[in-house]
């Protein structure tokens, strides 16, 4: 019952590796446009004007995804008003759906605890909330880490020691969160799992120089990806945000205030990202419905790569 299948694969920066292990959810919002661009989806499921429902099977971690695409006389509608902080252009809007991000079989806390605690040796004891949705993700509280949660990209990528801290950490939490047996088998998979921290609500000056008040949002989170802080929010780490601020007692929950807690607004340092999430407690286990978010998506080049026949 699906449209397209999408396979992600992560090239890693600094080797000849790709990591097939997880999804990318910003270039899922992409998924449902090239779709249709590319005759993938039947005639009949577009609509002349009006949004296109695109279902996407995910082969990576084998889920569900329903991208809403507009439709603009029979093409995919890609300029429109929607802002998206970390984007450049305003564009049309294309809310993305990502449905049972946890299989029932599955568990959303990896050792079944809201908070635990992370032993990392010669670094230290963290904290630490372990969320098994849309992406493997670590979160931290940036008070234990020795920041406060505004952080833009210079003050941690441009601190090569902190990043070697950072990746030595999520080491470890490969390990404590299941995804690895060892360090070694870890430090293949540079993809996953996330590492996040958070902190509560304050006012903060954007990377682009917007300041954004304690009211406009309900936590800071910022994340790392392949060893660097992200621009913005990586798309599966904000489904595991979503999910994680929806379950009392995680450490996102806490930051937002705790709770019941249906949607949050996040501060990220090119600004602000609203996720919402339905997730229940079924037999002392937490199962997340869906998760939700808005994103944007419009072609930016076309061409050709040519692969030379490899030498027998």
């Amino acid at each position: 019952d699906h449209d397209v299948d999408y396979l992600f694969g992560q090239v890693a920066i600094d080797k000849p590796f790709v990591d097939w292990s997880g999804n990318c959810g910003n270039l899922t919002a992409a998924v449902g446009s090239f779709a249709i661009n590319n005759g993938l989806v039947e005639a009949g499921r577009i609509p002349e004007n009006g949004v296109a429902v695109v279902r996407i099977w995910q082969a990576n971690i084998h889920k569900t995804i329903i991208a809403r695409v507009p439709i603009s006389n029979g093409e995919v509608q890609e300029t429109g008003d929607f802002m998206l902080d970390g984007v450049t252009f305003p564009a049309a809007e294309v809310p993305v759906e990502f449905v049972a991000p946890v299989d029932p079989s599955e568990a959303v806390l990896p050792t079944g605890n809201l908070v635990d605690t992370l032993i990392v040796p010669g670094i230290g004891e963290f904290q630490v909330s372990m969320i098994n949705s849309g992406i493997p993700t670590l979160f931290f509280n940036s008070s234990e880490l020795g920041y406060i949660g505004t952080e833009l990209q210079d003050a941690i990528n441009n601190d090569e020691a902190a990043l070697a801290r950072f990746e030595t950490i999520r080491l470890h939490g490969a390990v404590k969160m299941g995804l690895s047996p060892d360090i070694e088998t870890a430090q293949r998979s540079q993809h996953t799992p996330k590492i996040a921290f958070v902190a509560p609500a304050s006012a903060f000056t954007t990377s682009s120089g917007t300041d954004i008040s304690q009211d406009g949002i309900d936590l800071h989170v910022r994340a790392l990806s392949m060893g660097k802080l992200h621009h913005a929010m990586m798309g599966t780490a904000a489904v595991a945000i979503g999910t994680a601020a929806a379950i009392p007692g995680t450490l996102v929950n806490l930051a937002a205030g705790g709770g019941a807690i249906e949607s949050v607004t996040f501060g990220h340092p090119s600004g602000t990202l609203k996720v919402g999430a339905s997730a229940s407690l079924a037999d002392a286990k937490w199962q997340v419905e869906k998760v939700v978010m808005s994103r944007s998506a419009r072609v930016l080049m076309e061409g050709n790569v040519r692969v030379p026949e490899p030498v027998v």
